[in-house]
């Protein structure tokens, strides 16, 4: 829902999830606003998270805080608001931006979340190796393209750029 840096508006947002909920969606991923997180208007980004939530009509919502964007005071912001907002998950990347996963994003995101919401980390997962540090850190889920390799072993010999 509001891919890619969550900017349509509330009543967009709550059409699209509205629509996928009718049509069998048992999960949802929502981009936080992240225009209206830089620039302070955490009020907006909550009722906009809310509304994303109760159009879900109970299903899990993930909101994305596209990681690689925020300074670390607009990372806690953004895990504060959705927590409170009543996502189920804050998650790092959409895949569309500059950057994925870091280690430093995901423990704070727990440390800031707790366990009233759960940590997704996604984007730049490519080995064994960096799922367990993910989940070290504080992921509870991973999002990768990698999948069949973690399970498998195998190595990734393409591990440049995102």
């Amino acid at each position: 829902v509001g891919f890619p840096l969550g900017q349509m508006s509330s009543e967009a947002k709550v059409f699209e999830a509205s629509w996928a909920s009718d049509n069998g969606a048992d999960e949802f991923d929502m981009v936080i606003n992240v225009g209206l997180l830089k620039a302070g208007e955490y009020e907006t980004v909550f009722d906009d998270i809310v509304k994303v939530v109760e159009s879900a009509h109970g299903e899990p919502v993930k909101v994305i805080l596209e990681t690689c964007l925020l300074t670390v005071e607009e990372k806690i912001a953004g895990c504060v608001i959705s927590r409170e907002a009543g996502s189920a998950f804050v998650k790092t990347s959409t895949g569309f931006s500059s950057g994925g996963a870091t280690i430093e994003d995901v423990s704070l995101m727990k440390f800031v979340v707790g366990d009233k919401c759960r940590v997704k980390a996604s984007g730049g997962v490519k080995s064994r190796e960096d799922a367990l540090k993910m989940i070290v850190a504080g992921a509870n889920r991973i999002g990768t393209s990698s999948g069949i390799k973690i399970v498998t072993g195998e190595s990734n010999d393409n591990r440049g750029g995102y």
